[in-house]
């Protein structure tokens, strides 16, 4: 799913990257209709190389600030952020055909209106944003990819940091969770050195215990019910 300095990123640099199974099982008539109107309405066109996108222009109305979701699964999270801070415009990246029918079903049945999809590679997309535009950027329970070969197609990687670093502002979040302990500390291991970011925790329960604000998914739950505790990483863009 998912450069340097501080200059513009173009896009031809970046080489989409997908991973993984884009369909699971048959969408129900329903689902089919509801990610074909969905789509039409709420997809978000990645720009040309060197147009930039205002990511507050996306949305009908005014907003406060703008969140981004890589992978978002059900959409669960980013549908109960969306219903709770209906003054931020939220933008969800999730190339896999079903987790994508679930969220619009979401956007449908709670009449949100500050939600925007792309049903590509996140990286794409931030690529193209302005600096400094989002408030806060979450990648909940990404794919592990726990064999060694693989771990060069895991989302967290210097590169994205680098893109994500460029489109958070300063003071915003970058929200990581995991039941994987392998990944979590891939991500330490990964994010900590990085100049742009410094980790908010200060004790354990600081990344033991799900902050108040952030909804649970149904992934966490059946992580949680086969005995495996996830952990709430948050960074702070410095």
């Amino acid at each position: 799913m998912t450069t340097d300095d501080e200059a513009p990123v173009e896009a031809p640099a970046l080489r989409r990257k997908v991973f993984g199974r884009r369909s699971g099982h048959k969408l129900r008539a329903r689902q089919s209709q509801i990610l074909d109107t969905g789509l039409d309405r709420l997809a978000v066109a990645v720009p040309p190389a060197g147009t930039g996108l205002d990511p507050r222009g996306l949305f009908p109305r005014a907003v406060s600030d703008v969140w981004f979701e890589i992978g978002f699964g059900g959409g669960e999270h980013l549908a109960a952020q969306a219903e709770a801070r209906p003054d931020v415009g939220f933008i969800g990246a999730e190339p896999f055909v079903n987790g994508m029918a679930s969220l619009l079903r979401h956007v449908e049945e709670r009449a949100l209106d500050n939600v925007r999809v792309l049903a590509d590679d996140a990286r794409l997309l931030l690529a193209a944003l302005p600096e400094a535009s989002l408030g806060r950027v979450f990648l909940l329970f990404p794919d592990p990819w726990p064999k060694s070969r693989h771990h060069k197609r895991r989302f967290v990687q210097t590169e994205t940091l680098d893109l994500i670093a460029r489109a958070l502002r300063p003071g915003g979040e970058f929200r990581v969770a995991s039941d994987i302990m392998g990944y979590i500390e891939w991500t330490l291991a990964t994010i900590r050195p990085h100049p742009a970011f410094t980790w908010a925790a200060e004790r354990p329960d600081d990344w033991r215990v799900r902050p108040d604000d952030w909804p649970p998914t149904r992934y966490e739950a059946k992580a949680i019910a086969a005995g495996r505790r996830p952990a709430y990483l948050r960074f702070v863009r410095l």
